[in-house]
């Protein structure tokens, strides 16, 4: 347990006689180190290191138990951490063909893990982007979601995540043709929501369709407030990265606009940043502040988001500490898991990397039970 700062109290001295200047002293507390803590109340100056010698950790989310899943992008294959344990391979995906930003992408745990033992990848074929599901016991046999979106060597997307309804979201990139974005005929360029079968929803504005929304470049990040608001990152092309909030039917403009545009068709994104200092991949929101993971950035972005949904002013941590920085997941216990993606051909690699970090605001508590991870326990399917 590390000590917080404590506060100096001042020392009343009564009564007859002299107190001397060394007993003095020692009735004086010394006051500890001043730790400054950031965003969300976390101290990002004394990480945990959970895991090291990953290659390029895409997806992560945690099992009932506190352990996490960890998506390996160019190896396919999928790890278990648990603090101060080395990580255990637990499932190589069939079908994997990494190249690029393609590969092994988003992994998420079913909201009723403790019911049906499910776990969500989002990967690339030799010929598709897909989402498949499976159970620890029997890795090599995936159940298809979703199949046949188009593939490319950048643009992929490729996170996925529970919502708080229970449904199943996909940020899945444009595959490098920007007139995908507007075309609802096209699955690419959008945000897609399935039920965990893969059937569609019958409130998804486009009947038939899992195009929740549309208009994206390439959206690597979702996350929800407690209010159940939508955040998702996306990659710009040359002049804004963009966090938007993500509303169903929803156009966010790409390729017409790029960043604020005041074209009513259109919904503007509520944080922008140049893509030097972001490239903004993965996002969580924790403690009334939204995280994003900054890669070409090489900093973790905290943005304050009060109870309305209004944004504040983001501030930037860990700027240049860790380089590039792929995954942020607000883990179970309140602690804040953080990967870096040093190893994924644009970074430097340090001779620990890939490394995973975990942040604290405190004591570390266990997880809570009959949780899989951060998921909401209702999985209502409407």
């Amino acid at each position: 347990m590390r000590l917080r700062a404590i506060l100096a109290v001042a020392v009343l001295v009564t009564g007859l006689g002299t107190v001397t200047a060394e007993a003095e002293a020692e009735a004086q507390p010394t006051p500890g180190p001043v730790i400054a803590l950031g965003a969300g109340g976390f101290d990002f100056a004394d990480p945990e290191v959970v895991a090291t010698g990953l290659d390029v950790p895409w997806g992560l989310d945690f099992l009932p138990d506190g352990s996490a899943l960890v998506a390996q992008r160019d190896l396919g294959t999928v790890v278990r951490i648990r603090p101060g344990q080395p990580p255990v391979q637990v499932a190589r995906i069939p079908g994997v063909v990494a190249g690029g930003e393609a590969g092994l992408l988003g992994l998420a745990v079913s909201p009723r893990y403790w019911l049906d033992r499910w776990v969500y990848v989002c990967f690339t074929t030799a010929s598709d982007i897909r989402i498949t599901r499976f159970r620890l016991s029997t890795p090599q046999t995936q159940q298809v979601i979703l199949s046949g979106l188009t593939r490319a060597s950048v643009h992929n997307g490729g996170r996925i995540a529970f919502g708080p309804d229970g449904l199943l979201y996909a940020g899945i990139g444009d595959a490098g043709v920007a007139s995908n974005a507007q075309n609802l005929a096209s699955r690419n360029g959008k945000i897609l929501r399935v039920r965990p079968n893969g059937g569609i929803p019958a409130d998804n504005l486009f009947p038939g369709s899992p195009v929740y929304s549309y208009g994206h470049r390439n959206v690597q990040g979702l996350a929800w407030d407690p209010s159940g608001r939508l955040f998702a990152t996306e990659f710009g092309q040359a002049t804004w990265d963009e966090v938007n909030v993500i509303v169903r039917g929803g156009n966010y403009g790409w390729p017409i606009v790029e960043g604020p545009s005041n074209d009513p068709r259109f919904r503007a994104p509520v944080v922008v940043w140049p893509p030097a200092q972001a490239s903004p991949s993965g996002a969580a929101f924790t403690n009334g502040t939204l995280f994003v993971a900054a890669l070409r950035g090489t900093r973790l972005w905290t943005v304050p988001v009060g109870a309305s949904g209004q944004v504040g002013t983001p501030v930037a941590e860990l700027v240049g500490a860790y380089g590039r920085l792929r995954t942020v997941v607000a883990a179970p216990d309140g602690s804040l898991w953080v990967a870096t993606s040093n190893r994924d051909a644009n970074g430097t690699p340090a001779p620990a990397d890939d490394r995973i970090l975990r942040f604290t605001t405190g004591e570390r508590q266990p997880p809570p039970a009959g949780r899989a991870g951060s998921h909401a326990v209702d999985a209502a399917q409407p």
